[in-house]
């Protein structure tokens, strides 16, 4: 709107201040028109204003004892599936996997089977995408176990049930359960994969998180377990200390079943290749990629 034309001057000082009010007696009548007409428009959409400063996760976690550990602020999304068994497993993924690499699963040396990745998802280890390739999410927890040397401990290989070796080259390292908090899976990894050459039970006078160690991030690979199936690692990690191991090279054995917590899975586990043996050494820091 064009602003009203420009008043002749008038010498009348009552005239004057009459002739100033009436602009602003305009632009009054304006707003409340402007204000009914906006009242009138908005009703069937009524605005929600937002405030910035207040902000609400969509999906709240529950906080961690230690709060330097905490999950990522996003997972990847996926599409769980709940297969009756595996066999039904087995026909869902047989069209989306390459034939040659599916066929390997439990056969080639080092590789699971698909008893193995249906108990996974059976127990809320992993979740599958609904794609071709379907795309495995887990969520990974890697102990750092440090010396007063500053030495690291590494799993050099695991024996598995098949008879078959392995290699693994890397720090104790276990699949989350749903749910789990980092400290939680990181006692009871050690007791798992360590309890066997432990004297007593696992607990904090036994191991001992180095404060502020906790990192994590998320990378996306090709699984060595399960070839043809893109993986996303959710990885958690922590350095920590661990009383009463051997100072040079050991051998551990897997305290418990791997699978078959629940009675309906014990069937399947039978069928699923699981570490018996696990081998342990020492090495420098510096070889130990961040």
């Amino acid at each position: 709107m064009s602003p009203p034309p420009p008043q002749p001057p008038i010498t009348n000082a009552h005239t004057t201040a009459t002739a100033a009010t009436l602009p602003d007696l305009f632009l009054k009548a304006l707003s409340i028109c402007f204000l009914f007409s906006s009242s009138s428009s908005c009703s069937s959409k009524p605005h929600l204003f937002k405030l910035p400063f207040l902000t609400f996760p969509s999906n709240p976690r529950r906080f961690l004892q230690i709060s330097t550990m905490s999950l990522p602020s996003q997972t990847p999304k996926t599409n769980l599936h709940a297969f009756t068994n595996p066999q039904s497993l087995s026909e869902w993924l047989k069209p989306r996997l390459p034939s040659d690499s599916f066929a390997s699963w439990g056969v080639k040396p080092g590789t699971k089977n698909v008893h193995n990745l249906w108990l996974e998802l059976a127990e809320g280890e992993t979740s599958l995408a609904d794609s071709t390739p379907p795309i495995r999410t887990v969520q990974v927890l890697t102990v750092k176990i440090i010396d007063e040397n500053n030495r690291v401990l590494i799993e050099t290989h695991q024996e598995l049930s098949d008879g078959s070796l392995r290699n693994r080259h890397r720090p104790l390292s276990e699949k989350m359960k749903p749910n789990e908090e980092p400290e939680s899976a990181v006692h009871r990894a050690v007791r798992e994969e360590l309890g066997s050459i432990l004297k007593g039970s696992v607990n904090e006078s036994i191991v001992r998180i180095v404060p502020g160690s906790y990192r994590n991030r998320v990378e996306e690979r090709n699984s060595a377990s399960y070839p043809g199936l893109p993986a996303c690692y959710v990885l958690h990690s922590v350095d920590a200390v661990v009383g009463g191991l051997p100072d040079g090279e050991f051998c551990t054995e897997e305290l418990g079943e791997e699978y078959g917590d629940l009675d309906e899975t014990k069937a399947v586990a039978d069928e699923a290749v699981s570490v018996k043996k696990h081998f342990w050494k020492w090495v420098s820091a510096d070889s130990i990629e961040s």
